[in-house]
């Protein structure tokens, strides 16, 4: 056996993650997440949501992670699809918000902003939060781009 076979066999399981694509009239609600390095794409826009937790199903967890980030979960949770990558297995969801930006409470990150398809094509947008134009993270925008892609 080599060694690179060996290393497969041992190594951890991928974490999963369950995240959501949020919109409202055309637009896509995003979260500048914190600068850490500890965390994947730190100081990049990206999708609400998180970690499952030991035993979580991913529609629980996307739930619960919208409630800590959001202080609000939309009615309707649909899961689009599950990508997996080098790093992480993530669990897509969508759902249309029902509410203003004013009425939501960010628990986590250090923005939260409405971006446009034309945002999402570029691939950053503005913070007044921090004043600094930031990248959206590069999953985030392939997800997004084939999400409005399958709209039309």
């Amino acid at each position: 056996m080599t060694s690179d076979v060996q290393t497969e066999l041992i190594s951890e399981p991928l974490p999963k993650v369950a995240i959501a694509i949020l919109y409202q009239d055309g637009k896509f609600l995003m979260q500048l997440r914190d600068d850490n390095p500890a965390i994947l794409y730190p100081g990049h826009w990206g999708f609400f949501g998180g970690h499952l937790e030991p035993g979580e199903d991913a529609e629980a967890g996307v739930q619960r992670e919208l409630m800590e980030e959001l202080s609000y979960c939309p009615p309707i949770l649909t899961l689009l699809d599950c990508h997996r990558d080098t790093y992480v297995i993530r669990y897509v969801y969508h759902g249309q918000l029902d509410k203003s930006v004013n009425e939501l409470v960010l628990g986590e990150g250090m923005d939260l902003e409405w971006f446009t398809p034309e945002d999402i094509e570029r691939g950053d947008r503005y913070s007044a939060k921090i004043n600094q134009v930031r990248p959206l993270g590069k999953p985030h925008r392939e997800i997004l781009l084939n999400f409005i892609k399958n709209l039309e």
